[in-house]
C-alpha cells in the first residue's frame, strides 16, 4: 500500500512517500520561501528519484489543521487536485496529532505547541502509554486532550493538573517563542524535543494516516475542507467590529435545529462534551432550559440550566472560538442567571475544571465564589472540579 503525504500547516513544507512499513521518500524545507513556491517542485523532485507513477498510490494523507491560515489553504488545494484527478481518496490528519507522532515510543506526556500569536498555542496532550485507561487511540497513540487553541498559561495549568506525575516532552514552533514562560511557571518535569523531532514531517503524518486508513477514516476529495479550529485575522476583526452591533446578537430557547451545532462547539471546545442527543434530552424536559446565542443568524454559542429543589445547575456555557473575548460569553451567561431566576431559583451552581481560567473568570466577575472541590472529576485528562455557587441577596 502507498500513501503520500503533504504537510504545508507550519513553517515546514514536506512531501513523503511511504509503502507498507518504508519511507521511501522524504521532501522536508524549512526556509524563507513560501509553500506555493515550494510544494509542487518537492512532489515532482520525489516522483522523479522513485519513478513514482501517481495512479499507483492508494491515498493522500494531509495535515487537515490547525496552522497557518495560507498553508493549510495551499496544502488543501494540492490534495483535492491530485485526488480529483487521480480518484484518489484523501486522509485528512489533524496537524497535532501527526506532529506528536515525531515522539513515538516517549516515556511520559508529548505536549506539542504551535504558534497561534497573542499568547496562544495550537496544542494537544498525547502519550503511548498502552496501560493509559480509556483515551481515543490511534495506534498507540493515545489523545489525552484533542488539539485546540489554548492560551500558554491555561496549558501550564493543565498541564501540571494531570495525574500520574512524569515527564513532559515539548516540540513545534512554538518552543521557541514560549520557552522562558514554559520555565518560569511549570512546575512539572518537562524537556524539549531535539531538532530532527521538533518541527513537523510529512513522513510522521504518512505514519499516521496509515492507521487512520485502516480505520476507514478516509473522504473523499470533494469532501475534504481545512479545519482551522479558529477565525482568521479578518473574521476575528470582524466579529469584533459586530460585537457592537446589538441588533445582530439574539439569544433565544435551543430547538431542536440548534442541537447538532452546539454539539460541535462542545466538541471542538471540550475533552468531555455534551452531544447532541444529550441537548435533544435537555429541551424535553420540564426542569430544563437550553439557550443559544446567535450571530446574524449564526449559532456561535449555548447554556443550560436544570432546576433541582429551587437551586439552579448551570450545566454548562460554551462559545466557539474566534469569537471568544469579544462578550458574547458573558451575555449568554447573564440570560441564563435571568432564566433561572424566573423558574424561582434562589441559588445557582456549577461545576469548572480547575485550569480553565478563563471561565473561571466569567463566573467569578457574575458573583460566583469557589466553595468546594470535586477530586478527580473530570478525566481525558484527569483533573479536580471547583464547585462554584452563586447566591443573589
Amino acid at each position: 500500500m502507498k500513501i503520500l503525504a503533504v504537510d504545508s500547516s507550519g513553517l515546514v513544507a514536506g512531501v513523503a512517500l511511504l509503502e507498507d512499513e518504508v519511507v521511501t521518500a522524504e521532501y522536508t524545507v524549512n526556509y524563507k520561501k513560501t509553500h506555493s513556491q515550494t510544494l509542487l517542485p518537492m512532489l515532482d523532485e520525489i516522483k522523479r528519484m522513485t519513478e513514482l507513477d501517481l495512479s499507483g498510490i492508494d491515498a493522500i494523507a494531509v495535515t487537515k489543521g490547525p496552522g497557518s491560515f495560507t498553508g493549510l489553504r495551499i496544502g488543501s488545494a494540492t490534495v483535492k487536485g491530485l485526488g480529483f484527478a487521480l480518484n484518489k481518496p484523501i486522509i485528512g490528519v489533524p496537524t497535532v496529532d501527526a506532529l506528536a507522532m515525531n515522539a513515538w515510543g516517549y516515556d511520559g506526556l508529548v505536549c506539542p505547541i504551535m504558534d497561534a500569536r497573542r499568547m496562544q498555542v495550537y496544542t494537544g496532550i498525547y502519550c503511548f502509554d498502552t496501560r493509559a485507561g480509556d483515551l481515543e487511540e490511534f495506534g498507540r497513540l493515545r489523545v489525552v486532550m484533542k488539539q485546540q487553541p489554548m492560551a500558554v498559561e491555561e496549558l501550564i495549568e493543565r498541564l501540571d493538573a494531570i495525574k500520574p506525575s512524569g515527564k513532559v516532552l515539548f516540540l513545534g514552533d512554538g518552543v521557541s517563542v514560549y520557552r522562558d514562560t514554559i520555565e518560569k511557571k511549570l512546575k512539572r518535569e518537562h524537556e524539549y524535543a531535539p531538532a530532527h523531532m521538533s518541527r513537523q514531517r510529512a513522513a510522521s503524518l504518512g505514519a499516521l494516516a496509515f492507521i487512520y486508513y485502516e480505520k476507514g477514516l478516509v473522504e473523499s476529495a470533494d469532501e475534504h475542507k481545512p479545519e482551522y479550529l479558529r477565525l482568521s485575522q479578518a473574521e476575528r476583526e470582524r466579529a469584533a467590529a459586530l460585537s457592537k452591533e446589538k441588533d445582530n446578537i439574539v439569544i433565544r430557547p435551543m430547538t431542536e435545529e440548534d442541537a447538532d451545532e452546539v454539539a460541535k462547539i462542545e466538541e471542538e471546545t471540550f475533552s468531555m462534551p455534551w452531544r447532541k442527543q444529550d441537548f435533544l434530552d435537555m429541551i424535553s424536559r420540564d426542569n430544563m432550559t437550553c439557550l443559544v446565542i446567535t450571530l446574524d443568524d449564526k449559532v456561535i454559542g449555548g447554556a443550560g440550566i436544570r432546576e433541582i429543589v429551587g437551586d439552579i445547575e448551570i450545566t454548562n456555557v460554551v462559545v466557539k472560538e474566534g469569537f471568544r473575548g469579544n462578550g458574547y460569553g458573558k451575555r449568554l451567561l447573564e440570560e441564563v442567571l435571568k432564566e433561572g431566576k424566573r423558574l424561582g431559583g434562589t441559588a445557582f451552581t456549577l461545576e469548572v475544571r480547575k485550569s480553565n481560567l478563563a471561565a473561571i473568570r466569567l463566573y467569578e466577575g457574575a458573583g460566583f465564589k469557589t466553595e468546594g472541590v470535586r477530586k478527580d472529576f473530570y478525566e481525558k485528562p484527569r483533573e479536580d472540579a471547583l464547585i462554584m455557587w452563586f447566591r443573589p441577596s
